[in-house]
């Protein structure tokens, strides 16, 4: 069975893992430190569930050509992310400081707010129309990828 956020399970061990950051955690890679991480999450979470999204819901043209063959090989498996991949321009974060305590308690609740997922109009600026398994895995393996990111 895949690891997806949609089991209760997973989101109460991602919770813990986020309980677990705090101020002082470096980056082991990457350019984001931990307060951009934790508002970079925090977006692209309100983005998949239709909360508070000012981000349109549209496939970019690579999306279109190579979206489906990616999306496929990152939820076949419960492989890791690898580093390097691009945050797209909506969700970098600029300002390098800012209220970490608050963005941690939001990205807990947004992370509750998935036993309730309800947004079919959701569609993936690169990977295009998902199904709701597909985004239950890809949002563990994004929340996992920055977690680890930051050694939690």
């Amino acid at each position: 069975m895949m690891k997806t956020i949609f089991e209760k399970s997973m989101r109460d061990e991602l919770i813990s893992r986020v309980n677990a950051l705090s101020e002082n955690n470096k980056a082991i890679w990457g350019k984001m430190n931990v307060y951009q991480m934790t508002k970079h999450l925090n977006i692209w979470n309100q983005w998949v569930l239709g909360i508070d999204n000012n981000i349109p819901y549209k496939q970019d043209l690579l999306g279109k050509l190579i979206g489906k063959m990616v999306l496929k090989s990152n939820t076949k498996n419960d492989k890791p992310m690898g580093k390097g991949a691009p945050a797209g321009s909506n969700f970098t974060i600029k300002e390098e400081i800012g209220d970490f305590e608050k963005e941690k308690k939001t990205l807990i609740k947004l992370t509750e707010h998935y036993e309730h997922y309800n947004n079919p109009d959701f569609i993936h600026g690169f990977f295009g129309k998902m199904t709701e398994e597909q985004i239950g895995i890809f949002a563990y393996k994004h929340y996992d990828h920055h977690l680890r990111q930051f050694g939690v």
